[in-house]
């Protein structure tokens, strides 16, 4: 199959399987306690997602794609647009400047790792689990 074929052939990516990720939203600043307090127990993800931004969905879907159903993590999803305030708090609890797209990585209470962009996709999130 040619390169253009790949692109544009409506057929094969429609008998594709979407996978569905077990996301949580995040969506109140009250749940920042809960995951800090979960992540002493289970490595707690969020994923901080600019639903305007075509990079972050590229980011978003690659991630998606990639992710590993069998890890044992908690992950959630932060729609930072609509939930800006959320977003802020997430910067102030867990001291990480503010990116989007952006991963955080939280264990013990405190983030063991971060990443923006491209980057998120490289992050080998079994060494945090």
């Amino acid at each position: 199959m040619s390169f253009f074929s790949k692109i544009f052939d409506t057929k094969s990516s429609q008998n594709k399987e979407e996978k569905i990720l077990p996301w949580i939203p995040l969506t109140s600043t009250d749940e920042l306690d809960h995951i800090v307090e979960r992540s002493k127990t289970k490595t707690q993800l969020i994923f901080k997602h600019s639903t305007r931004c075509g990079i972050s969905r590229m980011v978003m879907n690659q991630f998606v794609a990639s992710y590993n159903l069998d890890l044992n993590t908690d992950l959630y999803y932060l729609d930072l647009l609509s939930y800006r305030e959320v977003s802020n708090e997430v910067g102030y609890k867990f001291q990480v400047l503010h990116e989007s797209p952006q991963l955080l990585v939280i264990k013990n209470g405190v983030v063991v790792a971060h990443a923006s962009h491209g980057a998120i996709n490289d992050m080998d999130l079994v060494k945090f689990i």
